[in-house]
């Protein structure tokens, strides 16, 4: 856990490091326009814009082998300490076995379609749809597990269709 605190302050200062000589260069310039602005008496917002914007482009242009260097080497050593620390200590969320005390997917599935006797069947028929002959089209219908409502559902409406022809 200390190393991963420790890095998150040294993503700090990488992220400091890499946004300071920017955020200096724009004050810098807005200092010096501003007290041109101050002696000149001309009162111009979009003047100041301009420098800045032309000065920390070439901030980044001059110093970006310098910022690529440093978020470079922050990577490495972060998948070093995602690969190589973090998995050493003994701190998990779960324990190393934590899979030999849960059960398989296909058993939770087989519990689930054993317990729900409507998949059971439909299942069972191996691809074949069990509505589709009529002998069993009375069998198969079961009630909706639904809240009574005023309008029948839509297997409630096919079966109101097929008796009234």
């Amino acid at each position: 856990m200390e190393a991963l605190v420790e890095f998150l302050g040294k993503g700090f200062m990488v992220m400091l490091s890499v946004s300071m000589p920017c955020v200096l260069m724009a004050a810098l310039v807005g200092l010096i326009v501003g007290i041109l602005q101050a002696v000149t008496q001309v009162q111009e917002q979009t003047i100041a814009a301009a420098p800045k914007i032309v000065l920390v482009f070439l901030t980044i242009v001059v110093l970006g082998g310098y910022f690529i260097k440093i978020l470079t080497n922050y990577f490495y050593e972060g998948s070093h300490v995602a690969f190589e620390i973090v998995p050493k200590q003994d701190s998990y969320v779960l324990p190393n076995d934590y899979y030999k005390y849960t059960k398989p997917f296909s058993a939770e599935m087989r519990d689930k379609i054993n317990q729900d006797s409507s998949l059971n069947k439909a299942l069972l028929n191996n691809g074949n749809i069990p509505w589709d002959k009529k002998a069993t089209k009375q069998q198969i219908y079961i009630n909706s597990k639904q809240t009574p409502v005023q309008e029948p559902n839509f297997i409630e409406r096919i079966k109101i269709q097929q008796n009234s022809h």
